[in-house]
């Protein structure tokens, strides 16, 4: 298999809530994608709510002119349903603008693969049961509103509520969806990129320069994804894998095994931002 004789350049941009940013930071930030060199973007999820979501992401494609690659998060789906978002994003019809759940892995270089999926903090990692944080997508998104009713909160969930068999179920169809990607992607010699929202390990969920604690992670992990990466990492020790997440808006990075490698980009509320990923065979390198 060929090497690239140069890095491949990409914009990763995750966490931009454009619909709490001003206009004029909207404009730069597209701005300083356009003018940055980058071979495509990847946009891992929490772009801007149900309302507008795809017509953001069609905006930040029309305005970089470049290929634009995303998943979606927990605030995309805000006032809206899971199903509705992710069916107009698997039918937006434009061929630079891909949610990488609808189109599968995507070569990007000779022997650098995209693949990706939204993921979902799925309440397999920490202590649900006990944990007292109530998220915002327990009420403002349809599947989980239908089982949650804020009135009959105690303090915690409880052992196996409605709610948590929701979150169980939204993290396994996403360690299904991504399943077959991912293993045609994997093979020796190659780097695959997993493009995604929500930290899959524990080890990745950064907040303000630490982990997470047991009532937070349930929300903020995706313990399903997490086992299929490490799995398929295990299975191809000659391949190597970089997972790309945000939703903490914390950074950090997380050596989950040898060839297994996860990367969480911090966020704030008003400014959005994106970093300069150089990817080759054997590594990304990471500049603000």
């Amino acid at each position: 298999m060929s090497r690239p004789r140069e890095p491949l350049v990409l914009a990763w941009a995750t966490d931009l809530h454009l619909d709490m940013a001003r206009s004029r930071h909207v404009r730069h930030f597209m701005a300083s994608v356009r003018d940055s060199g980058a071979d495509a973007v990847l946009v891992g999820g929490d772009t801007a709510t149900a309302v507008d979501v795809a017509e953001r992401l069609c905006e930040l494609a029309d305005a970089t002119g470049l290929a634009t690659y995303f998943v979606l998060g927990n605030h995309d789906f805000y006032r809206g349903s899971v199903a509705s978002v992710r069916a107009r994003a698997s039918a937006l019809g434009r061929p630079g603008v891909q949610w990488l759940p609808a189109s599968g892995p995507r070569e990007l270089a000779p022997g650098v693969v995209l693949v990706g999926h939204d993921g979902w903090g799925d309440a397999r990692i920490g202590n649900f049961a006990g944990s007292d944080v109530v998220l915002t997508d327990y009420l403002l998104i349809e599947e989980l509103s239908r089982c949650f009713r804020p009135e009959a909160f105690q303090g915690s969930f409880g052992e196996r509520s409605a709610l948590q068999d929701a979150l169980l179920q939204l993290g396994a169809d996403a360690a299904t969806t991504l399943a077959p990607h991912l293993a045609a992607a994997a093979a020796p010699g190659r780097h695959v990129i997993v493009l995604t929202h929500v930290p899959p390990f524990r080890e990745a969920c950064w907040h303000e320069g630490r982990i997470s604690d047991d009532h937070w992670l349930p929300g903020f992990t995706c313990g399903a994804m997490g086992e299929l990466l490490a799995a398929t990492a295990r299975g191809h020790p000659d391949c190597r894998f970089t997972v790309l997440c945000g939703h903490t808006h914390g950074s950090g990075a997380a050596c989950i095994a040898p060839n297994l490698i996860v990367h969480t980009q911090g966020a704030t509320y008003g400014n959005p931002r994106w970093l300069r990923l150089e990817v080759t065979l054997d590594e990304v390198r990471i500049a603000g």
